[in-house]
């Protein structure tokens, strides 16, 4: 489902959340945690990538290490569910 775009292979380290910034790097922010003080943690470059992001893909560093996109997903019937209940109860109401 996913795609690799560039073989970066970062060492991934507990306790962080791994992500691309906007020149297309990966970046490291320490994850909130409970007795932490609030607030924007500092934020880290890791590996220079350079990734050229395209619209409609979302970027995340894999569980090896590298870039990957996969396709978001849009357009769905939101409510299709919603009204699949409706009906049902109407029809118990009867």
């Amino acid at each position: 489902m996913a795609e690799v775009v560039a073989r970066v292979g970062v060492k991934k380290m507990h306790g962080y959340l791994y992500f691309l910034n906007q020149k297309g790097d990966v970046c490291r922010a320490k994850m909130s945690r409970a007795g932490r003080k609030k607030g924007k943690t500092k934020v880290e470059l890791v590996k220079k990538a350079g990734v050229k992001k395209q619209k409609g893909y979302l970027y995340f560093v894999d569980k090896n290490g590298n870039v990957a996109r996969a396709k978001m997903a849009r357009g769905r019937k939101a409510g299709k569910k919603k009204a699949a209940r409706k009906k049902a109860a109407r029809r118990r109401k009867r």
